[in-house]
């Protein structure tokens, strides 16, 4: 009895797991290869030019110290609302125009340099998770839906909620310590009171100098670890594409597809969408795919359904993000119940949207 009970840990299931899948890979070794070409060619096709050249100036931004000039020029703004400090806004920003994982990455470079607390990285992270707008206009509305007209309702409930989220957010952990604000230019110097503006380009002065790094020196390690990261992303896609297909080969995803059936079911959703919830909580892309192709289930549920899956990211992007905050001490919890939340919530926008903003003819 003991020994069962030790089998069975929770720190013993991740192994067990691990074996499982070994299993099925030697059971279904054909399967898996298909399904890793797949995931590579999902990561060299669209993810690598999407996110490398946003990974790159990140790192330059960090370097010369633009995000120090944000940081202080937007810290009136971001404190008041989502308990951020100024640098906080760049985040969101970047996140925003660029897409998962961009946002954790940046969050994760702000933690390193002891520029945001714990608690402000778990806010900043929640925030920032969402699709870029060239996924969602130009992938999931035209491309798999085939509807551009749907591209601002998907945007107000996608983006909409993730600010609703950064305003929920600012009561997680409502004890914790305060980063301070960036240090501002002295007032003395002139005999008045420096403005914001000249007070941001004084902090971006004294991080490049604190930074040190000749241009040359800076490019080049901004492409080194850009790198670095676009191979850890390219792994994790290529881990779960393989994952889902020994899934659906040993019926795994039909049964808890079927699991979803019934509960959706019970919430007068149609059931038939059950397939592009199962596809979306693994992976976004297949997820929205499926969702814009269940025609039969009314436009409005489908468009509902892709929000959610846009809003919650995906296994795939959760082990993303979790990667990237592995060297912090920011916490995974807060992470996964604001992207369940953050779901919610754009599904509700959707159907509270619907009538103003849906597409006619």
């Amino acid at each position: 009895m003991q020994l069962v009970r030790y089998l069975f840990r929770p720190a013993v299931i991740p192994a067990w797991v691990a074996v499982l899948l070994a299993l099925l890979l030697a059971i279904f070794p054909a399967a898996a290869l298909h399904a890793s070409i797949r995931g590579l060619s999902i990561w060299w096709e669209v993810l690598f030019p999407a996110l490398f050249p946003f990974f790159v100036i990140s790192e330059l931004l960090l370097g010369f110290g633009i995000v120090h000039f944000f940081g202080t020029l937007l810290d009136p703004l971001m404190r008041p609302l989502f308990r951020l400090p100024g640098i906080g806004g760049f985040v969101v920003t970047m996140g925003y125009a660029s897409g998962y994982p961009v946002g954790a990455r940046l969050t994760a470079q702000l933690w390193e340099q002891r520029l945001i607390t714990r608690v402000e990285g778990e806010r900043l992270v929640a925030i920032t998770t969402t699709s870029d707008p060239i996924f969602l206009i130009g992938a999931v509305s035209i491309g798999f839906f085939h509807n551009a007209a749907l591209a601002p309702l998907l945007a107000a409930a996608h983006y909409g909620g993730g600010l609703i989220i950064g305003l929920l957010m600012r009561y997680h952990d409502r004890k914790a310590p305060e980063s301070p604000q960036v240090p501002a230019a002295s007032s003395t110097e002139t005999g008045r009171r420096s403005s914001r503006l000249a007070q941001a380009i004084t902090a971006m002065h004294r991080a490049r100098l604190l930074d040190g790094r000749s241009t040359g020196t800076l490019l080049q390690e901004a492409v080194q670890a850009a790198l670095r990261l676009m191979i850890v992303v390219g792994g994790l896609v290529v881990f779960f594409s393989v994952v889902m297909e020994l899934l659906t080969m040993v019926g795994m995803i039909g049964t808890i597809a079927e699991l979803f059936r019934i509960v959706m079911s019970t919430l007068g959703m149609p059931a038939s969408l059950s397939e592009a919830v199962v596809n979306g909580l693994f992976e976004v892309t297949l997820g929205a795919r499926t969702a814009g192709e269940s025609t039969s289930s009314g436009l409005i549920h489908q468009v509902a359904i892709a929000a959610f899956i846009l809003s919650w990211g995906g296994m795939s992007v959760h082990a993303q993000v979790v990667s990237l905050l592995s060297r912090t001490d920011l916490r995974y919890r807060p992470f996964l119940i604001a992207r369940l939340v953050h779901g919610v919530i754009a599904v509700l926008l959707v159907y509270i949207l619907w009538n103003s903003m849906a597409p006619t003819g």
